[in-house]
Order: structure tokens, then sequence, then C-alpha cells
């Protein structure tokens, strides 16, 4: 079944030509069935971009999903037209009063900052704690992941000697779970980060699990006990050319850049690089919005009334 999206959202003529299956609002509409509701909490800069790869890993499940996209009202970003954003973004006080079945907060390039510091926390405290009463599920990502870890649990991120940046492998640490079902052995995910939530203090927190982890990169996806809170500080939905973006943006603005890990061939950025995660990345969305939230949610989503715990 497809993804549910406005006709004119620009990820549309993209999705369309990769042949990923897309509804108009019409046709949903004269279907007899309650599709998932998923709310996106976009915090990138770039927001037309984060749109189209979360919206591509959303598209590959066989139920239908509604997507709503949302800002932050407290901070104003500057690579986004204000016509799309008018168009087609909500702020917290236009759903405050509705229930989602799953919700996903993206990254920030916020890291240099405490979290206090950043400009729009007060509000995102106020969406995070909401979340735990009017949200099934709520996948938070990378910087995303770590605020919320520090918000629930008061967990502190720390600075990397350097930026964890490349395309690392990861094995399980609990072949059983549901989210990681169908995964190989080992798997491979982009990490673009200067900071960390220390393994040891993860693990230190009672009904938080570390279901998979790197060598390299170190911790990467943990679950509460229950799924109704999941963090992953890789990026599974970034495209094959994310990485060399960000790669050669920084090139020309910083000195000593060193070469995404693993991710050009033969460690050469004049090639094209390969997308060697798309399948595990399709799977890991595929696996939440199955078994973390159509599998468990109500269907009444009105009547559902939620524990936080």
């Amino acid at each position: 079944m497809p993804i549910n999206i406005p006709n004119d959202l620009p990820a549309w003529n993209t999705l369309e030509q990769e042949n990923i299956f897309i509804m108009s609002e019409k046709r949903a509409s004269s279907q007899d069935i309650r599709p998932l509701r998923i709310l996106i909490l976009n915090l990138m800069p770039k927001k037309i971009d984060t749109e189209r790869q979360l919206l591509r890993m959303l598209s590959n499940t066989p139920l239908q999903v509604d997507v709503e996209l949302m800002q932050t009202a407290t901070h104003n970003p500057k690579n986004t037209p204000q016509d799309h954003l008018l168009k087609f973004y909500k702020t917290f006080s236009d759903i405050k009063d509705q229930y989602f079945d799953g919700m996903i907060i993206t990254g920030a390039p916020v890291e240099h900052l405490e979290f206090e510091e950043v400009a729009y926390w007060p509000e995102l405290c106020e969406i995070m704690e909401w979340s735990k009463y009017h949200v099934h599920s709520t996948l938070h990502i990378c910087w995303g992941a770590q605020a919320a870890l520090h918000y629930h649990y008061g967990l502190r991120k720390t600075l990397l000697p350097k930026k964890m940046f490349g395309v690392f492998p990861h094995t399980m640490h609990d072949k059983t779970v549901p989210l990681l079902r169908g995964f190989d052995e080992v798997y491979w995910m982009p990490h673009s980060r200067h900071t960390e939530v220390k393994e040891s203090e993860i693990r230190a927190v009672d009904g938080l699990y570390i279901l998979s982890s790197s060598p390299i990169a170190g911790t990467n996806i943990v679950s509460n006990h229950n799924g109704r809170q999941i963090f992953i500080f890789g990026h599974s939905e970034y495209e094959a050319n994310t990485l060399a973006e960000e790669y050669f943006r920084d090139l020309g603005k910083l000195d000593n850049v060193e070469l995404p890990y693993h991710y050009f061939p033969d460690d050469d950025p004049t090639q094209k690089p390969i997308r060697t995660w798309r399948s595990h990345a399709y799977l890991f969305y595929s696996n939440w919005l199955n078994y973390y939230v159509y599998q468990s949610t109500p269907y009444d989503l009105c009547s559902m009334r939620l524990d936080p715990k």
C-alpha cells in the first residue's frame, strides 16, 4: 500500500520516478480503511531533502500511511522556502489535540550547543512530553535521539575526538526483536555526528536496551522496554550522495577534512558513492511501522489513552 501525501509536495515527482507507490489525497479518502497516521517533526535545515528521504523509507510497507509534517514555531528555518512551510507544515498548536500512530523526530545540526542552549528546546521538550500520551511509538534520529534520551532519561551527550563520518558496519545484540527481523548478521549504516551518548550510560538505565552497535561507530539502535520510544544514532534514510555533499561542503570551509569512512569507492572522492545500506534501511522502517505501530495501535485513535511508561 502507498504513502498518502499532497499531490504538489516536491517529493512526489522524485518518488514517482523511483517507482514508489504514492497515492493522492482524493484517492486515499475513497478507500474504506484506516491508514496509519505518522507525524514527522522535521528539525533539519533542508526540510525538502529530509521529507523526500523519510517518505521514501515509509513507502516500503503494505500499509497505507498518512503523513503530517510539523516544524517548530520558535525557530524560522532559512534553507526552506517560506511558501513551502506555510503550505505543507503544521506547528504544535495545530496538532496538539490529535493522536498519531507513530512519530519521527529528525536530527538537527546543533550538536555544538548544549541542549538547553538550542532556541527551540522548550518547545521540543513540550512536544516530547506530549508524545508520551498522544503517539503510540516515536522514532528519534541522531541528534533527535540524543535530545530524547536527555529529556526522558537524563542522559548526556559527549563530544567525540573527531567527527563520526562515513558508512559503518553494525551487528545485532538481540536477534529476536521484531525491529531487526530479517537483518543480516552485519549491516551498514551512515553516521554523521560530532557527539555520542555513551553505551555505559545507556546500559545503566533500567528499561533501555541496546539492540545493535558498531565496533567503530558505537551504539546505533536503542529501544525502551515496550517499543514506545526508539532511538537510532545513524542515518539509514540518507541518499547515496548525502555524505558526499556534506564532505565537499566542509572541504570548502574547513582544514583537515577527513574522507567519510568506507564510502567513496577506493576512497576516491571523484568516484560516485554506492548506497550499500538501502535494503536494511527499508527493512528497518517497514519493521517499525508493522510491529511497533500497526500491530498494537488501536483502530480508533481518539480512544487512545496511552500509558507513558
